[in-house]
C-alpha cells in the first residue's frame, strides 16, 4: 500500500484528526483538497454566510500555501452551497475577491440541503507548481 502525502495547514493538524480526514493529499503532480468549509480554529461555524465564504477560502489557501500552491494553481473547483437560489449571488460576490484573472479553473457547483452547519463548502484540485 502507498502511503499517502499529506498536507496539513499550520495549526489544524488537530482538527482533521479528530474527524478523521486529511485536508489534501499530494499525488502525482496534483494536490487533492477536501471540502473547505468557513470554520474557525475550533471547527465551528462562521455564524454569516459572507464570514463563513472569506473562511472557507482563507482555510483553502492555508492548505495551498502548506503544498507550495496558491489559488492561481487550481485547475478544478466545485462549490456545494445550501439553498443556492438565495445564497449564490451574496457567496459568489465574496468569492469573486479570492478568485483572480482569466483564465479561471473549471467549476461545478452543487445545491445541497445540509452541510454540517455551514452553507459553503469549496472543494478543489490543483496543480503543484513543482509539477508544471
Amino acid at each position: 500500500m502507498t502511503t499517502r502525502d499529506v498536507v496539513f495547514p499550520p495549526g489544524r493538524q488537530a482538527l482533521y484528526e479528530r474527524n478523521r480526514y486529511s485536508p489534501a493529499i499530494r499525488a502525482n503532480g496534483l494536490l487533492f483538497v477536501s471540502g473547505q468549509v468557513g470554520s474557525r480554529e475550533d471547527g465551528s461555524p462562521e455564524p454569516e454566510l459572507e464570514a463563513q465564504v472569506r473562511r472557507a477560502f482563507e482555510n483553502l489557501n492555508a492548505i495551498l500555501a502548506a503544498a507550495g500552491a496558491s489559488f492561481e494553481d487550481v485547475i478544478d473547483v466545485t462549490v456545494f452551497m445550501v439553498n443556492p437560489d438565495a445564497n449564490f449571488e451574496r457567496a459568489w460576490a465574496v468569492a469573486a475577491e479570492y478568485w483572480g484573472e482569466a483564465p479561471y479553473p473549471t467549476l461545478t457547483g452543487i445545491g445541497v440541503t445540509w452541510l454540517y452547519g455551514f452553507q459553503f463548502e469549496i472543494k478543489v484540485i490543483a496543480r503543484l507548481p513543482e509539477a508544471s
